[in-house]
């Protein structure tokens, strides 16, 4: 596999000097400075690029061009969106880069409640707990309709966790969840998160799956002629959130997705993080399904808690996920194709000096430079393994 790292250019206090002594070879990015559904002018492209480049790296992956709303709710116009994403394509595949990781995600893309939740060695992790969140939904938020969604021993955790709460918890839990993690690109106040919650009330799973498939048709073919991969990335986590209908999240939506369209060019991301969180997710199974339309790889694991709608972020060979058998599946892919696929370390512990700088959530030094080491171990060993099985 291709050893890449996420960086969010140059504002990332992490700097493209600290990601060559990593070791990784590649880079993960994309223009977060330009507004969603706005073309990413070629110039600002090869800007970055150059800026990469001038590191000892490469720049392996967009990730990702964000897919403005109107898209998404198939709302009148939407069209436009649509053309100027393929027209980035287009711009990114002339600066020779050609995988692009993107998410299908009604409103929020990844959520969780607490970014800093410390695990028994003094590290922290983020963390998606249920009761903060139905918290949050049913007496902050106050979705209309909310209710419905929750049984009535939901809605008493739900008020109890409020009541031991400290206005200053509340202000936390309220910015963590729509203030817009990285990668998101959009960050709402309580006001405007129920405007855009508004607009999806009368779009269920099955409307949101056939304007991702009416987007597909716009941007595959751009794609196959430009000779892009596009690889959609599983929700996360994989289930509704605040009523809003996800339709990335088991094996069964893949294969559905996969059977949209038969180009190479609409591929996947594989995110064991993120469809690790569901239990019925066979890992290895999903991989071998997919197969060829695998484009990119996130590498990280969750463990789920006592309440199973709850989980953290577990080190990278711990948790629910069996990384092993994961690494060993995607390697066995890799070798069928003759071609390596992109990888990185998904996110990380805050850890030793973590503690003490400013970093990205989800995204600091030490903790992803930890996961990456151990992936590397468990790639090493796997080829051996399997080069020499006896």
């Amino acid at each position: 596999m291709i050893e890449c790292w996420r960086w969010f250019g140059p504002d990332d206090p992490i700097s493209l000097r600290d990601v060559r002594q990593t070791g990784a070879t590649g880079i993960v990015t994309a223009l977060h400075q330009i507004p969603n559904g706005t073309y990413w002018p070629e110039e600002e492209i090869a800007k970055r690029r150059r800026m990469i480049e001038a590191a000892g790296l490469t720049w392996e992956v967009c990730e990702s061009i964000p897919i403005h709303e109107d898209i998404k709710t198939g709302a009148p116009g939407w069209e436009r969106w649509a053309e100027n994403w393929a027209e980035t394509v287009r711009a990114l595949a002339r600066e020779n880069i050609r995988t692009i990781c993107y998410n299908f995600m009604p409103v929020l893309d990844w959520t969780r409640t607490d970014l800093d939740y410390e695990l028994p060695d003094g590290a922290t992790a983020l963390r998606f707990e249920f009761v903060a969140y139905a918290a949050f939904d049913l007496f902050i938020l106050k979705r209309e309709g909310a209710e419905a969604d929750y049984s009535q021993n939901d809605v008493s955790a739900a008020e109890a966790w409020l009541d031991q709460r400290t206005e200053e918890d509340k202000d936390r839990l309220v910015r963590t969840i729509i203030a817009g993690l990285p990668g998101s690109e959009e960050s709402y106040t309580l006001d405007t998160f129920r405007e855009h919650l508004a607009a999806y009330r009368a779009i269920d799973k099955e409307s949101l799956f056939q304007n991702l498939a009416n987007f597909l048709e716009i941007v595959v073919p751009v794609a196959e002629e430009e000779g892009v991969k596009l690889a959609i990335h599983p929700d996360d986590p994989p289930r509704s959130l605040f009523g809003l209908p996800r339709i990335v999240g088991t094996r069964e939506d893949l294969i559905r997705i996969k059977n949209l369209n038969t180009s190479q060019a609409n591929g996947f991301t594989v995110c064991s993080g993120s469809l690790g969180v569901h239990p019925d997710n066979d890992l290895p199974a999903i991989i071998e399904a997919l197969d060829d339309r695998i484009h990119f790889a996130h590498l990280r694991t969750t463990k789920r808690e006592a309440d199973p709608r709850s989980f953290h972020e577990d080190a990278h060979l711990a948790g629910d996920v069996d990384m092993v058998a994961i690494v060993r599946a995607l390697r066995t892919l890799e070798r069928k194709r003759g071609k390596a696929i992109p990888m990185r370390p998904d996110h990380g512990h805050r850890m030793l000096s973590d503690l003490k700088e400013t970093s990205t959530p989800g995204y600091p030094a030490i903790g992803r430079l930890r996961g990456l080491a151990e992936l590397r171990g468990v790639m090493r060993t796997v080829d051996v393994y399997e080069a020499s099985p006896s």
